[in-house]
């Protein structure tokens, strides 16, 4: 890959370094390395190549949940970040397209009676979600009966959901799944009730240019097959590498 020009370069890692808010929220994307302690995932690997391809430095801003990492990005506390496309977050960073796709699930116990996804929202349901999550951005805007209520974070969902006697568990499919698993008598509800869309994003402040660089930056990552291979790496099921979007230089 050819390094950016110097002006680029400046407007990405002001500071010299390239500092990358890093989610440990959702393990699809990242989490850390059982020996070593240290993030790890394709969030992590697209950072270190980013860095690479700017010639600088890395520094990875790392948080539990998604909400302060976005806060993170948008107050130029960091550069840039791996998050969940929503139009809220949208007021303070700059989206790239997609590069990975996930589904996000429900999930009740064995013996509820909700069967559909159709049929949370109703009265009387409570649906526990990660605060700040894609998930509880996106069904504060769509539940219109149901009551919303927030676990520290995403991991901490499914405890939470059981701890205080929830109806319905809602947030990433996989990390559900292994939950269920861990527990017992767990159920997935069929489906999915929204399709996740993770993109990298910077500050708006730093402009139309550098986002347009950064969005090229990750076309190039799915094209080559360095998220694909990323993906197998950390041994990730479930998610798939988003189609190639237009990029207007």
């Amino acid at each position: 890959m050819n390094k950016l020009l110097s002006p680029m370069v400046a407007s990405f890692a002001p500071t010299g370094v390239l500092r990358a808010s890093i989610n440990l929220g959702n393990p699809t994307l990242a989490r850390r390395n059982a020996s070593t302690d240290d993030p790890e995932g394709v969030s992590v690997d697209l950072a270190h190549a980013f860095a690479d391809k700017l010639g600088v430095g890395l520094e990875l801003v790392v948080f539990d949940a998604a909400g302060k990492s976005v806060a993170a990005v948008a107050a130029e506390e960091a550069d840039i970040g791996f998050f969940a496309v929503d139009p809220l977050r949208s007021q303070g960073i700059r989206f790239t397209a997609p590069y990975v796709l996930i589904e996000g699930a429900y999930l009740v116990r064995d013996d509820s009676p909700i069967h559909a996804n159709e049929e949370v929202d109703r009265p009387g349901t409570r649906v526990t979600v990660g605060k700040g999550s894609a998930y509880d951005l996106y069904l504060t805007r769509t539940l219109k009966v149901a009551s919303i209520e927030r676990a520290s974070t995403s991991p901490a969902v499914v405890d939470t959901f059981l701890a205080e006697n929830g109806d319905v568990a809602a947030g990433v499919k996989q990390q559900l799944e292994a939950d269920a698993q861990r527990l017992g008598g767990l159920r997935l509800l069929p489906g999915r009730f929204m399709e996740i869309r993770q993109a990298m994003g910077l500050p708006s402040s730093r402009g139309a240019a550098t986002g347009a660089a950064l969005a090229s930056f990750v076309e190039e990552m799915k094209a080559s097959g360095f998220v694909a291979e990323a993906l197998a790496r950390h041994g990730i099921q479930g998610a798939t590498v988003a189609g190639p979007s237009e990029v207007r230089e």
